[in-house]
């Protein structure tokens, strides 16, 4: 079952933890706390993973930052005498509700089909809908005619409906289904249906993988991935990336209609099957929680010692991230011994510890017991999947009965000075943070890989240790997007600096990287040796790095279905022919990147079910190295760590043989072709952490991973916010570690939309910066307009025609590192693509170059960059001011011109 794509309503938690103290530390703190709040993860503990945390922590005195934290309340007489502080606080919060969304699309009455789309999570639910037309071209929405409005419908606008969704008179009462009915006339002329869920109650808008709802009609609606109730025994080549998909409609001149289809007719007299279906997708919604949390303090019958209970009805586990102040700073301490059992220390700051559940009813509680020496006890709680809870925005503070007296005017006053231990927690990098569980990873990696280890465990104690990883995993993934965006002030380093040491997440920083081919290229059987007689030509244009073809056997001719991956003659040429372009590069000074295809494998023979799922030639893997969440494959491996391609086996990374078997591979690649480093094909189908493992392996020079995803759209219409969108191809090159850039897919999106509608101001972000990766990460960034997927002949995403060179102007002139497609630079467009790199080259412009943008109107958009480089694109009027620098002219073209300071 799909899962809805779009998360309306984050709520990133206040508290973000950072990096551990030491490594050990962080994996018995990750070990014990993701026992404790994961709802999936196993309660039985295998010898092997056993959590090595212990129950009390040895006194420690290190200190934390000053605090800003609400006091829970003053000190006053309770009933008890023996109570010197008793009260009850409220916790709201929000908790995630799992429910379906569910399209269906049947016959009525022999002839009328009807659309329901239902939700079973409840709310008070809008279906903001709109159709396209068979003839209509130039927008995917439009309203329906009037008959085909069910009761209650209000026209928005002129280009959409909204028909609130109401239980069925057949629904029991309790239950939670909501559902509206569309009826389809079979003589309509509609091409497809399109629409978002709105949630009333919270104003969310959910889509479909980042897009509108689309039930096609007709079998020319293209799939850009959001369509529902597809006809799973059809499929047909579809996507930028060669996804097998599925359509709805089968166009049949000459079958007799089928007992269970109907047919609808249009002008262009094509006859046209229609298929009933039911298609479900997963809907998680935020509600709100109200919870409390009740604070005593009493005296201890040792008189050097005070008693801190804590009792909270929250539901599950629930972990106190707590410590002790001397005074009014309430800077946090981790207190002396002894402590609650179930207890860790972290960052040398602070203890965790796990309240006990309740003998009688729901909820937890804890004692804690803290020396009269300290002034005050400052706590937050955490709950499972990474959710902190807090009071009012800041940490819980209780005074203590040794500060009653002297301190009763400052417990009075809710925030005090400093800026407290969440302030602290959020300004530790999260990249650091998740270096640390990365690292950890490999340590259990290695453990189970050692010789010694495979002889001393068995195979289950293995397996936990696999688990164990991918919890961890799962666990710094959590953490991570909980910090969304990360990256949207600073770039991890200084952008004004390149670094004296090459990384293969930017090459020396100054890289331009040419495509070397385009969709056709295999066709020649001779490309690599088309592509040597120009090798001096591409340098002398100011290329320093050029990605080639996939090398390998592959069942496509395009090669990006590969099947022994130790053959490497393919439709391009042979081996003998790559290992002389590869020297040919190297020669005129351009380093070399092969197309790799990690995420799948074509196999080579059936399994006793006559399924492809056996590999041959040198890597000759059976089904363990499948994933097992893919249907189509019949894997035995574990569940995939991204997005199934469904065209071929994919491949799980998790397996030790796996990633030996690859790791060799490349470095295979590297020492007998000569390649420099990698492009990497779907690397949305496997986490971050097993690239990282494979170019550390391989050590390449450059490495950029094609992370494709749809952008953000409402109403059909482009959002100018991408945020989100650009957060997702940010956290898979966190994922790396920084090892590998990613191409721009945002920026490439939103210079479409700014270039076809004349909407320059699309061009900076909500904070004055450039919207894309460029923007957050731009050493990271890898920018481009057009490659064989979106360009070419296959056209998926063809970038603004006649404004291409507006785009180059754009990239080449901006930080990141710019990728020239091959049709562009063997093109009319040559000369100014080459005058563009060569003032690029001169005037140093790298990687982490700095923008000031100083224009983004409707019809113009104008940055200075570095100082040195003025831009401007758009038909809109841009001259850069004239103060201490002097601008002359340096290019000028169509809707473009550039300025160098002199």
């Amino acid at each position: 079952m799909p899962t809805l794509s779009t998360d309306p309503l984050p709520l990133p938690p206040t508290l973000r933890p950072s990096s551990a103290s030491s490594s050990s530390a962080l994996h018995s703190s990750l070990s014990f706390l993701l026992r404790r709040s994961s709802p999936w993860l196993s309660r039985r503990r295998c010898p092997a993973v056993a959590c090595s945390a212990p129950r009390s922590v040895a006194p420690r005195a290190s200190r934390g930052s000053s605090s800003s934290s609400v006091i829970v309340g003053d000190l006053e007489p309770a009933a008890d005498p023996g109570v010197a502080f008793d009260k009850t606080f409220p916790i709201q919060h929000s908790a995630k509700v799992e429910g379906k969304i569910f399209v269906r699309f049947d016959q009525q009455n022999g002839e009328n089909w009807v659309l329901t789309v239902g939700c079973t999570v409840p709310g008070t639910w809008i279906l903001h809908w709109g159709v396209s037309y068979v003839d209509d071209v130039g927008s995917e929405w439009d309203q329906p005619p009037t008959e085909m409005r069910p009761p209650g419908s209000i026209p928005i606008k002129d280009y959409a409906i909204e028909t609130p969704l109401e239980k069925p008179s057949t629904m029991m009462d309790g239950a939670d289904c909501y559902e509206v009915n569309i009826c389809v006339q079979s003589n309509s002329s509609i091409a497809a249906i399109n629409f978002v869920l709105k949630d009333e109650e919270t104003g969310a808008w959910y889509q479909h993988r980042g897009r509108d709802f689309k039930v096609p009609l007709v079998n020319c609606v293209p799939d850009d991935g959001n369509v529902v109730g597809a006809n799973r025994g059809i499929g047909l080549w579809t996507g930028a990336l060669g996804q097998l998909s599925n359509i709805l409609l089968k166009t049949e001149a000459t079958q007799e209609k089928p007992e269970s289809s109907s047919c609808l007719s249009s002008e262009s007299e094509e006859v046209r099957c229609i298929e009933g279906f039911y298609e479900e997708i997963l809907l998680v919604k935020e509600v709100p929680i109200q919870n409390s949390v009740n604070v005593s303090v009493r005296n201890s019958p040792d008189d050097t010692k005070t008693l801190v209970s804590l009792e909270t009805d929250l539901p599950g586990d629930v972990i106190v991230h707590w410590g002790v102040c001397r005074d009014d700073s309430k800077t946090w301490e981790i207190p002396s011994a002894p402590q609650p059992a179930e207890t860790i220390a972290f960052k040398n700051k602070a203890l965790r510890t796990l309240l006990q559940p309740k003998q009688q009813g729901n909820g937890a509680s804890g004692l804690f017991t803290v020396d009269k020496e300290y002034a005050g006890f400052l706590f937050v709680l955490k709950l499972k999947g990474d959710s902190w809870l807090n009071c009012m925005g800041n940490d819980f503070y209780v005074p203590l009965p040794s500060s009653a007296t002297d301190n009763q005017g400052e417990a009075r006053s809710e925030g005090s000075q400093g800026h407290g231990m969440m302030e602290d927690h959020k300004e530790v990098s999260t990249t650091v943070y998740t270096d640390e569980i990365i690292k950890e990873i490999r340590n259990l990696a290695s453990d189970i890989s050692s010789e010694k280890s495979r002889n001393a465990k068995t195979k289950e104690a293995q397996e936990s240790i696999l688990q164990e990883i991918e919890k961890l995993a799962a666990e710094a993934y959590s953490i991570f997007r909980s910090a969304a965006p990360t990256f949207t002030d600073e770039a991890p380093a200084p952008e004004e600096s390149i670094p004296s040491n090459i990384s293969s997440g930017t090459g020396t920083g100054y890289e331009i990287l040419c495509q070397g081919f385009n969709w056709e290229s295999h066709k020649s059987g001779r490309w690599y040796m088309e592509l040597e007689g120009r090798a001096s030509e591409l340098s002398a244009l100011g290329f320093t790095i050029i990605w080639l073809p996939p090398p390998t056997d592959s069942v496509s001719p395009e090669g990006y279905m590969p099947r022994d991956l130790y053959n490497l003659n393919s439709r391009y040429g042979t081996v003998d022919q790559l290992k002389v372009l590869v020297k040919k590069f190297h020669e005129v000074n351009i380093k070399v990147l092969g197309d790799v295809v990690l995420n799948h494998r074509c196999a080579q023979y059936k399994n006793s079910n006559g399924v492809w799922n056996i590999f041959g030639g040198k890597l000759n893997w059976d089904d363990r190295a499948v994933v097992a969440d893919d249907p189509h494959f019949q894997g035995r491996g574990n569940k995939s760590s991204g997005d199934n391609f469904h065209a071929a086996p994919n491949i799980d990374h998790s397996q030790d043989f796996v990633r030996k078997d690859i790791k060799e591979w490349l470095c295979w690649l590297r020492d007998e072709i000569g390649y420099d480093g990698w492009r990497l094909d779907f690397v949305r189908g496997f986490w971050g952490g097993y690239v990282k493992d494979y170019l550390d392996a391989s050590e390449p020079y450059f490495a950029v991973g094609e992370y494709w995803d749809s952008l953000s759209y409402t109403y059909g219409e482009v959002d100018h916010n991408q945020d989100a969108h650009r957060q997702r191809i940010i956290d898979w090159i966190n994922a790396t570690n920084g090892t590998a850039g990613a191409f721009d897919v945002t920026t490439k999106g939103v210079l479409h939309a700014a270039l076809e509608r004349c909407e320059y101001w699309r061009l900076s972000d909500q904070k004055g910066k450039p919207p894309g990766v460029v923007g957050w990460w731009p050493s990271r960034a890898v920018t481009f307009i057009e490659n064989h997927d979106t360009g070419s002949t296959q056209g998926h995403w063809r970038f603004p025609s006649g404004k291409e060179m507006q785009g180059y102007a754009y990239i080449l002139t901006h930080p990141g590192t710019p990728a020239v497609f091959y049709d562009h630079i063997f093109s009319h467009y040559q000369s100014e693509i080459s005058s563009l790199i060569s003032l690029r080259n001169r005037n140093r412009i790298h990687c982490r170059s700095t923008v000031k943008i100083v224009k983004a109107e409707r019809d113009v958009y104008a940055a200075i960059v570095d100082e040195k480089v003025a831009v401007k694109i758009g038909p809109g009027h841009f001259e850069p001011a004239v103060g201490h620098q002097r601008w002359s002219v340096a290019i000028e073209g169509n809707d473009y011109k550039v300025w160098q300071a002199s």
